[in-house]
């Protein structure tokens, strides 16, 4: 096999949570491209349909999941869906989640633990139904997990964001251990990236700032993360498990100012 080769997904199954836009839509067409089918889940059926079309614009198949990743009966189904319809499964990203920036005082105990259930819960057990059925079905597979640099690196007002992504990377090692040598487990610690979510408080000034605190001088792409995921999911990275692959233009602390409790910015 060329070394180019290893990149490829060909004849490869994929189930990607959070697939109708952002990261998750980015991973679907990057995988598509390089060979996978690919089974997206999202709330939003026409999120769905309008990522479906693209994989198949670039000669790959999709099934279109409409699920609530909280719901966890949904949840454990999405496994043997995507299973009953490609006959196996190999990939699965772990990409639904998310918080706003919140100040500790003003963040709730439910919920704090509604961002450790959305980010982290969801992730694991999403997680233990798939492995099984990818050792089964094609004799073993690749997780990806979307965490953050704030899981990394604190700072104010992300107490409940970070601590969940925190959670979500050790949970990736700890997986990683249990799971080799069949199933590889990694996650990307994803910087600022471009998405519907950051587009909501992004203002010219904000995005000036944010730039400018990032060694890189930009803000991530979804493309920059979906061919991280490609690569980590791929035969290329057959010997890479329990990484936590940093695409955040080399960002050692997080390029969102945020004041602290008690005055001054963070």
């Amino acid at each position: 096999m060329a070394l180019m080769d290893k990149f490829r997904l060909d004849g490869k199954v994929a189930l990607i949570t959070g697939g109708g836009k952002g990261i998750g839509a980015g991973c679907a067409r990057a995988f598509a491209e390089a060979g996978a089918r690919v089974a997206i889940a999202a709330r939003t059926r026409a999120d769905l349909e309008r990522v479906a079309a693209e994989v198949d614009s670039l000669g790959s198949e999709a099934l279109l999941i409409e699920a609530d990743v909280l719901d966890f009966e949904q949840l454990r189904e999405l496994g043997p869906k995507t299973l009953a319809h490609f006959g196996r499964l190999d990939i699965l990203v772990n990409n639904a989640g998310g918080f706003p920036p919140k100040p500790a005082a003003n963040t709730s105990v439910e919920e704090f633990e509604g961002a450790f259930r959305f980010n982290v819960s969801t992730a694991f057990e999403l997680s233990r139904c798939c492995a099984p059925l990818m050792v089964e079905s094609a004799g073993g597979g690749a997780m990806v997990n979307i965490s953050s640099i704030a899981g990394h690196r604190p700072t104010p007002c992300f107490s409940a964001y970070g601590t969940a992504k925190a959670a979500m990377s050790f949970l990736t090692r700890e997986l990683a251990q249990e799971y080799a040598p069949k199933v590889r487990v990694n996650a990307i610690a994803v910087g600022s990236t471009r998405t519907d979510a950051l587009d909501t408080v992004l203002t010219d000034e904000i995005e000036r700032t944010m730039v400018e605190l990032t060694p890189m001088a930009r803000l991530g792409e979804v493309e920059d993360v979906a061919l991280g995921a490609l690569y980590l999911c791929s035969p290329a990275a057959s010997y890479v498990t329990g990484d936590i692959l940093a695409v955040n233009g080399g960002m050692e602390r997080l390029n969102m100012q945020m004041p602290r409790a008690w005055g001054g910015l963070g």
